[in-house]
């Protein structure tokens, strides 16, 4: 067997093995102190009366347990620490007296002073103990050339812990710290030296650094972004490490290291939320989420559960999507004891009846309405069912709610909305204005929307495409190199959306504070460099990962606006605002609604994009002509020749030629 392959074996092997190892050793020390302090104090020769052998016995039957009673057996041998060399300390003054006085008492060897006999034993004793700590830990720490070349980032308790928990571990090798605090820059802890940021540039590449491994739990989101900012150009794989107490405790190892979490590189500080907005319209409630498989409908659902409602009814489409949400939620129900009854409906919000129904037979008071189709090319490509998805599922679920007796409906919008340049966004607008006509002409459901920008880690977001593309050895694309983007992590969008519908008094549009907006290259630059690769261009044509400009999606704009005009108050929750924007009257909405749902089921796509232009105001679509796949096919297959008109009384995908009189 290899030496590294005994190494992994050692290291593999249940802690009580471990023990018993370690204590078999400690008996062959305490015997083998005891043998060379008899041979120093007696020149050379060991003594032939019987009666040491006893003392030989007495050192390791009572030498182990106080040993263990000094905690030397809690601590796994890769964690030596100062407190290892403590616990040996006061081990070896319980063990000499005690041998000390056996000596003294038995008269044994009436040649031998006490006094010489406790000070050898006690000093060869604990040099040897240490030593042979330090010793085994050199053994099961030994790394070979394989082994990556680390910094800490925080020289205090957490980045010590953090030395300790990768002394043993094969694939790291502590190299030197990294820390703030200028007394302790140039001073050697835990035998590693200290030096400032400022220095790292430098001296991390000297040293060959794989990675830097942040040890700084309590640090602030804005904190931790200005840490990983200074290292955004130098090429170094910069990365979290679980809670130092898992780590030591066990329920966490070093291979859960993870790299940066791009919530850090937004540095957003998050907000305490309000408690009373947060239970409002939730606490002790029948609570309906519709799209609840989905990123911001599953996430919903996770805090409302946490709130205590009375019910909370999973609605969604997708069997799979609503499978996985619902064995997650009834899991936490059961880990936590929470008196919650969870319901799981399949259904789709097309159908009024379904929703009516599920409404009335689990008595919902408070409905978010997070259903809807929300990836801009997909969309463009798919007019009609982006449609009726996004705008009629969303009158008829409103209109299913009001008949029902729904306290609160809050529609999940989007800054896709202000001003749309694609279908996508002028649908989330309209249903914007079918809300805020529901609730002029008068409704006792307050009904209130809720517009932010894009989500982090959310299906079809850039973070996780990118950090793939990385992985995968690039390139990473990029639509256009000015593209910029509001972003927010879903937990803070789902608990502010929770807050603002609490606030909601009848057609409100609240809009999340999204903070500064991105760049989406420079996000991309700053996720290869993190991630421990160079961005290979013009200027480095020998780095790893390059970028690549596609060019801008269907219906894609360089950047979005989250207000539609400047009419906007702040609200008692300093991250959410009220918008008072322009709106349309009942019956010219019910009329649009009615031309839609005509020309979606005669398959009318230009009809229907000339509903969208009229009825959304500022909707200037960025795409030339219709990209609807169907619409297209159908019309290559006629040569663009065949005009098409509206049939009530056909279905949705339904064709009517008025030169043949036939159905496509």
């Amino acid at each position: 067997m290899t030496f590294g392959g005994l190494q992994a074996q050692l290291i593999q092997l249940p802690p009580i093995a471990k023990r018993l190892i370690i204590g078999a050793i400690d008996a062959v020390v305490l015997t083998s102190v005891l043998a060379v302090t008899l041979l120093i104090l007696r020149q050379g020769v060991l003594p032939s009366d019987p009666r040491f052998t006893w003392l030989f016995l007495a050192a390791v039957i009572l030498g182990i347990p106080i040993l263990a009673s000094q905690g030397l057996y809690l601590a796994i041998i890769r964690f030596v620490n100062a407190h290892m060399v403590i616990g040996a300390l006061r081990a070896m003054v319980i063990l000499t007296a005690v041998l000390t006085g056996m000596v003294g008492i038995s008269g044994i060897e009436t040649g031998l002073q006490l006094a010489s006999f406790s000070l050898v034993f006690y000093v060869f004793g604990v040099f040897a103990l240490v030593s042979s700590r330090f010793a085994m830990r050199a053994v099961v720490s030994d790394r070979g050339s394989a082994s990556e070349r680390v910094a800490i980032y925080g020289a205090g308790r957490a980045g010590l812990r953090l030395v300790a928990a990768a002394a043993g571990h094969h694939d790291l090798m502590p190299v030197l710290f990294i820390d703030d605090n200028p007394r302790l820059h140039g001073r050697t802890i835990a035998g590693l030296p200290v030096i400032s940021p400022v220095r790292a540039a430098g001296t991390l590449a000297l040293l060959r650094i794989d990675r830097v491994l942040l040890a700084m739990p309590s640090a602030g989101r804005r904190r931790r972004k200005t840490i990983i900012d200074s290292f955004s150009n130098q090429s170094v794989r910069l990365q979290t490490v679980p809670d130092i107490g898992d780590l030591l405790s066990g329920k966490a190892r070093l291979e859960d290291i993870r790299d940066i979490d791009v919530n850090d590189l937004l540095g957003r500080e998050i907000i305490p939320p309000h408690d009373n907005l947060l239970d409002a319209c939730i606490r002790n409630k029948s609570v309906m989420v519709t799209g609840a498989g989905g990123s911001i409908g599953s996430e919903l659902c996770r805090q409302i559960i946490e709130l205590g409602p009375r019910r909370l009814v999973l609605f969604d489409v997708s069997e799979h999507a609503l499978y996985q949400i619902d064995q997650e939620l009834m899991n936490l129900v059961q880990s936590q004891h929470l008196d919650v009854e969870v319901v799981a409906l399949l259904g789709s919000v097309h159908h009024r009846d379904r929703v009516r129904g599920a409404i009335t037979a689990f008595g919902v008071q408070t409905l978010y309405h997070a259903a809807a189709y929300k990836h801009v090319p997909i969309v463009e490509c798919n007019m009609v069912e982006g449609i009726h998805n996004n705008i009629i599922g969303t009158w008829h679920t409103a209109e299913a709610a009001e008949e029902a007796g729904v306290e609160t409906f809050v529609l999940i919008s989007t800054d896709k909305a202000v001003l749309p340049v694609n279908v996508m966004g002028a649908t989330k607008r309209f249903a914007e204005l079918v809300l805020q006509a529901m609730a002029e002409r008068g409704s006792k459901t307050r009904f209130c929307m809720v517009r932010f920008g894009n989500v982090l880690e959310s299906s079809g977001s850039v973070v996780p495409l990118f950090r793939k593309q990385i992985r995968d050895g690039g390139p990473v694309t990029v639509t256009h190199k000015d593209v910029i983007r509001y972003f927010m992590t879903i937990p803070e969008a789902a608990q502010l959306v929770i807050q603002a519908g609490s606030m909601g008094q009848g057609g409100d549009v609240f809009v999340l504070d999204m903070g500064e907006p991105v760049r989406i290259a420079d996000l991309a630059r700053r996720m290869i460099n993190l991630m421990g690769f160079t961005v290979r261009d013009e200027t480095n044509p020998e780095g790893d990962i390059a970028i690549r400009y596609t060019g801008l999606r269907n219906g894609e704009k360089l950047y979005e606006e989250l207000l539609i005009g400047t009419d906007v108050t702040r609200t008692e929750h300093p991250m959410i605002m009220r918008a008072m924007e322009e709106s349309l009257p009942w019956t010219k909405v019910r009329h649009f609604l009615a031309q839609l749902q005509l020309a979606g089921n005669a398959f009318d796509c230009q009809q229907t994009l000339n509903l969208l232009l009229e009825s959304v105001n500022g909707f200037v679509p960025v795409s030339e002509g219709i990209d609807d796949l169907v619409w297209r096919a159908r019309q290559a297959d006629s040569g663009g020749e065949g005009r098409t008109a509206l049939d009530p009384s056909a279905s949705i995908g339904t064709v009517v030629d008025l030169e043949s009189g036939r159905r496509a």
